[in-house]
Formats: structure tokens, C-alpha cells, sequence
């Protein structure tokens, strides 16, 4: 492996970890959401595998051991490295930034991403809480995919992918 792509495997991965500790409160909920999955899905949606499933899994995983969320780390790693594999699988049938693949391939990586979560915590924590952290994960696959409407149609408009 080449020292660039080592350095932007680096960057991904650090964006992906930074913008899942940047945390939206919601009020009304006591809860909050983040911009990580947003930033998968960018990553994933333009620059493909492995890059998406990796900067996702290893940022995502990162993130969590850093804000002190140690235990849920190695699930982490898992769910979203597959939530990047799958957006990459998808979105790559396609060179257009919004077209059926991206956004389909966006809205079924955080379905996978609601669904890995609640199986492991069914595991973790029994299947009562489990179920108790749908709302919150899918209100969080929700407003991370209106986050990478936004940032898509912002990098659409920079034609970046004439920039990649």
C-alpha cells in the first residue's frame, strides 16, 4: 500500500470519527444525533470500497472508544463497516451524485445500520431495550440522510466528482 493512500485512508477515518462525536441535541427527546452516518455515506456514495466500508467501521468504532463507549466498539466496527460496504456496493452503479443507486444505497446502509444495532443490543442488553432503541436509531438514520442531501447537493454543485 502507497503512502497516499494510507494518509487519505487516515483522513477518512478521522473525519468519519471527528463527525461522529459532533453530537445535534434533540430536546424533546433528551437524546442527540450525530454526522457520522452522513459522512459515510458521502465517502461511501463517492470514492466507493474499500474506502467506505473502512473510513466507516474503523471512525465509527474509534469515535465510540474515545467517547467512552468501549463495549460497543467491536459492533461498531461491524455495523459500520457494513453500512459503508453496502452504500459503496450500491451507489457504484452509478457516476451521477444523486441517482436511484446513491440514494437507495444510502437509505438501506442505515436500515442496516437501525437493524445491526438492534440485534447486537439484543444480545447486550435483552430484547426490551433492544426495541427501545429502534426510534432512536431510525430517527437517526432519518436525519443523517437528509445531512447528506444536503452535503451531496452541496458537493454536486462544486461538480466534485470532476475533482476525484
Amino acid at each position: 500500500m502507497n503512502i497516499k493512500r494510507i494518509c487519505i485512508y487516515g483522513l477518512l477515518i478521522a473525519l468519519v470519527c471527528v463527525a461522529t462525536m459532533i453530537v445535534i441535541p434533540i430536546p424533546i427527546t433528551n437524546g442527540y444525533v450525530n454526522v457520522g452516518d452522513s459522512v459515510i455515506m458521502v465517502i461511501s456514495a463517492l470514492l466507493g470500497m474499500p474506502f467506505g466500508m473502512v473510513a466507516g467501521g474503523v471512525g465509527s468504532a474509534l469515535a465510540d472508544i474515545l467517547a467512552g463507549y468501549v463495549n460497543y466498539a467491536p459492533v461498531t466496527l461491524v455495523v459500520k463497516g457494513l453500512e459503508g460496504f453496502v452504500i459503496s456496493f450500491i451507489a457504484s452503479k452509478s457516476v451521477k451524485f444523486f441517482s436511484f443507486y446513491k440514494l437507495f444505497g444510502a437509505i438501506l446502509g442505515v436500515l442496516i445500520m437501525v437493524l445491526g444495532y438492534f440485534v447486537c443490543e439484543i444480545f447486550m442488553y435483552g430484547y426490551g431495550a433492544a426495541v427501545g432503541s429502534v426510534l432512536p436509531n431510525l430517527f437517526q438514520a432519518i436525519v443523517s440522510f437528509i445531512i447528506y442531501i444536503i452535503l451531496g447537493s452541496a458537493l454536486d454543485k462544486v461538480k466534485i466528482q470532476n475533482l476525484i
